[in-house]
């Protein structure tokens, strides 16, 4: 049986942990080393730092933070944001990181996930997906932190990407991040059984009651979460008691 996975996603604008509603209308709400201290300590299974503005400039910046955070963490992290190269690649898990997620230089160029996976193995490279509804149980990829459209089914994505030798799938649903009303569970669950690769979901959670039923109704292998954890709706062990008092196999 899958042990699910509890995961705390940090996004970053400027050295500033940011949160939105549907990845806009962005605000402080933190400082991410002490943030991403604090979920260590507190129980997480790993850390997602996602460089929220790295489209604008096409690079990475997270490097500083990184290198501090994997001093004191240590559970498996996660970055994203501006990847665009093995070289970007390479200098995050030199400093420390032990996988990187990538979406839109994978869109626009989807074998530069194959060209990463034989370098790296597929175990490091994460495939970010960022899908918008737009019909009944059809979403499309988005990606520039979701501010760009394309007309790429998230379902035939997700099962190129793992072809192609993605580890894992990031999928966030933009029409449910930062709503806290509950996983769009329709695409969670069209995703996680397309592919046979772990499916991390991001996007909605309010309550340990939205993963349980994630959970229970989907493929799904992990959550990340952001403001549940940030805004104090729920502590990492609280969650953690509430999935295991409902016999979900999780991570003690």
């Amino acid at each position: 049986m899958i042990k699910r996975r509890i995961i705390s996603r940090i996004d970053i604008k400027n050295e500033y942990v940011i949160k939105g509603i549907q990845l806009e209308g962005l605000r402080k709400v933190g400082m991410p080393n002490d943030m991403a201290l604090k979920y260590y300590n507190e129980g997480i299974d790993e850390i997602i730092f996602m460089d929220a503005v790295a489209s604008y400039y096409d690079r990475n910046s997270l490097s500083k933070i990184i290198d501090i955070a994997t001093n004191n963490i240590f559970v498996p992290i996660t970055v994203g944001g501006g990847i665009r190269n093995i070289n970007d690649i390479n200098t995050l898990l030199k400093i420390g990181a032990d996988k990187v997620a990538i979406n839109t230089a994978a869109v626009k160029n989807p074998l530069f996930i194959k060209k990463a996976s034989k370098i790296f193995g597929s175990q490091c490279i994460v495939s970010s997906i960022e899908a918008k509804k737009i019909d009944k149980e059809k979403w499309y990829v988005y990606f520039d932190n979701g501010r760009e459209a394309t007309n790429i089914d998230v379902i035939d994505w997700a099962k190129e990407v793992q072809k192609m030798g993605a580890g894992e799938i990031l999928i966030t649903s933009i029409d449910h991040e930062g709503t806290k009303k509950g996983f769009d569970y329709e695409l969670n669950k069209s995703v996680s059984e397309s592919v046979s690769i772990p499916v991390i979901s991001s996007g909605g959670a309010s309550s340990s009651g939205d993963i349980l039923k994630l959970f229970n109704s989907t493929e799904v292998e992990a959550v990340a979460l952001a403001s549940i954890l940030h805004f104090n709706l729920s502590s990492i062990n609280s969650i953690k008691r509430s999935l295991l008092a409902n016999k979900v196999n999780i991570r003690i």
